[in-house]
């Protein structure tokens, strides 16, 4: 399988993402690879101390504004609401959502490291 058609079944918006790229797939699959780097550098986990949690913050915002610009939607999306969960105190949860998007953000990572090094 094509490595954008994979992303696409993993819910990543491609043509909404290549769009903003005004139409670069090549872009397009490079700034993929970069986020895929991205999250290497700043792992998203749930095993953070409460006194961390500003930290957290940070650094899952950032990983959000590069899943919105790329159109990775199911990462966006959770992405945002443990942000949200995070800045409203409510850590717990926060750290329920990481857990859940976790294997999705595998896959995907997975997906960009299996293809998007061609």
């Amino acid at each position: 399988m094509k490595f954008l058609e994979e992303m696409k079944m993993l819910g990543v918006d491609v043509e909404e993402g290549k769009e903003r790229l005004m139409g670069n797939v090549a872009l397009y699959e490079r700034m993929l690879v970069k986020f895929a780097d991205m999250l290497q550098k700043t792992p998203v986990s749930p095993d953070f101390k409460e006194d961390d949690c500003a930290k957290a913050i940070q650094s899952i915002h950032a990983l959000k504004g590069a899943a919105g610009n790329l159109s990775i939607r199911p990462l966006y999306e959770a992405y945002t609401e443990i942000v949200d969960l995070l800045r409203a105190g409510e850590i717990c949860r926060a750290k329920e959502e990481i857990r859940a998007i976790l294997p999705v953000q595998e896959k995907i990572v997975a997906c960009i490291r299996r293809h998007g090094q061609e």
